[in-house]
């Protein structure tokens, strides 16, 4: 999945913004570097001392998301409404992180390459799932119209023959998580990178190689008929918190990537974010991020979760499958099965 792509838009717009945080000054490399708590999941705090020379809080940095790896989006439906770990589940998450972060160093020892190679498993905490609200931690029962959508939905975990593109979500094609997707951990590629000048906040994301240029001077939202597989934001700050809030989807991607056992969550152009992130300290963001899709599903839901810094992380090429050719092999070795 990590190969070199070129002539990717994204890469231009990756550019631009380091061109555009260059022009203004760099964070210094002196950082302190230690870990954080992950049960510092609301946005509260004292007041911010970290502002850029230009005046705006400073949320610059790395902050991947590889540590919440292994913390459930949804919370199991048999913890009810709690909201973080007993002791005993809490050793166990600790003790099953343990084995498989162990895969790795095993696969080295007996020379087969497997999951320990592919997986990035995260580090334990308590939080029994990102979604904070409803209480039960779990996305909001889908309409009538959501549920219609999502039967038609289909992606390569799909138990189908394959006959098209639209076989194939757009992860699948390289194309996107979308949002809100894209700002939960994945199994691997979970780097984000905030970067900021005059006007702009920028966040980079690791998986599918996408930048969000976010402007936070006042201008207005893009026309409504304008429509975008990552939607269109606009920023501001309220004190030392910056709030984001997205419109403008196309509602072609789904709202949470399910795997290969859950049932998609379908989004329509009526999909809004708001995300609001603020320092807590010097190496942790609190982000929480509200859903609201009344088309697509009953109530709006919340995640809240932080974001710690690493400025040792670096991102990897995530090249997907280049000249979407994986695609055209599925849907050939689907005919061909049936021809048989």
């Amino acid at each position: 999945m990590i190969r070199l792509v070129i002539g990717n838009p994204n890469l231009l717009m990756a550019i631009i913004a380091t061109l555009l945080v260059s022009a203004c000054g760099g964070r210094s490399s002196d950082t302190d570097v230690s870990s954080n708590s992950a049960d510092a999941a609301s946005v509260t705090g004292a007041p911010s001392a970290w502002m850029t020379a230009w005046g705006d809080p400073d949320l610059r940095g790395m902050w991947p998301l590889d540590y919440l790896n292994g913390t459930p989006v949804q919370r199991p439906e048999d913890m009810g409404d709690r909201r973080f770990l007993t002791d005993e589940e809490y050793a166990e998450r600790v003790e099953r992180l343990a084995g498989l972060n162990a895969r790795y160093d095993t696969e080295i020892q007996t020379n087969k390459m497997g999951m320990g190679h592919w997986a990035e498993m995260g580090e334990p905490n308590r939080l029994t799932s990102l979604i904070a609200e409803p209480s039960n931690g779990r996305v909001p029962a889908m309409t009538d119209a959501a549920q219609r959508v999502s039967a038609t939905m289909r992606s390569s975990w799909s138990d189908i023959s394959f006959d098209s593109i639209a076989d194939f979500n757009a992860l699948d094609r390289c194309i996107t998580r979308g949002l809100p997707a894209s700002m939960f951990p994945f199994m691997y590629n979970s780097g984000i990178q905030i970067m900021q000048a005059p006007g702009y906040v920028i966040i980079r994301l690791e998986i599918v190689h996408e930048t969000r240029i976010i402007p936070v001077d006042g201008r207005p939202t893009l026309h409504e008929d304008i429509k975008n597989w990552m939607g269109e934001s606009r920023g501001r700050w309220e004190g030392d918190t910056l709030v984001i809030e997205t419109t403008n989807f196309n509602g072609e991607s789904p709202m949470l990537i399910v795997g290969p056992f859950g049932t998609p969550i379908p989004t329509s152009h009526g999909l809004h974010l708001v995300e609001r992130l603020r320092r807590a300290d010097d190496d942790t963001i609190n982000y929480e991020l509200r859903v609201e899709d009344p088309e697509m599903i009953a109530a709006s839901w919340t995640a809240a979760f932080p974001l710690k810094r690493d400025e040792e992380y670096r991102f990897f090429e995530y090249a997907c499958h280049e000249d979407n050719y994986t695609i055209r092999d599925f849907i050939n070795a689907s005919r061909a099965e049936r021809a048989r």
